[in-house]
């Protein structure tokens, strides 16, 4: 099911602008930093994000073809504001889980519930 085109649209214009005010903060959430791969552009795209073993992993609730995924790709690395710091990632890859094992049990259920299947992971720059 992947969350629909036209909700990521709304978002964009509406939803983020606004959670970007907290989701750098909030646990669970962060934002990404990122330029476009063609303009150049610098983005700020709030997502879901956890941490652990040394990997920080970004559900793809949107599947894996969206504008900001291939942006890092592109790139090789960007930087993710969370917990009110910023930390430099490297060598994003996106990766499938359909059970989203790598997620909490919570955020699992709702993943699994909207067949969110693929997430980046990535690991902090040297």
């Amino acid at each position: 099911m992947v969350l629909p085109h036209a909700l990521a649209n709304f978002n964009r214009h509406v939803t983020n602008p606004t959670t970007g005010l907290v989701a750098g903060r909030a646990p669970g959430f962060g934002i990404v930093l990122h330029k476009g791969r063609k303009s150049g552009r610098s983005y700020r795209t709030p997502v879901m994000v956890f941490d652990q073993d040394g990997a920080y992993r970004i559900a793809l609730t949107y599947g894996r073809n969206v504008d900001w995924v291939k942006n890092i790709r592109a790139a090789g690395g960007f930087a993710l504001e969370t917990r009110g710091h910023v930390v430099q990632l490297a060598d994003p890859v996106v990766r499938h889980d359909r059970s989203a094992s790598w997620a909490p049990l919570g955020v699992r259920q709702v993943l699994q519930a909207i067949s969110a299947e693929y997430y980046v992971e990535a690991r902090a720059a040297d």
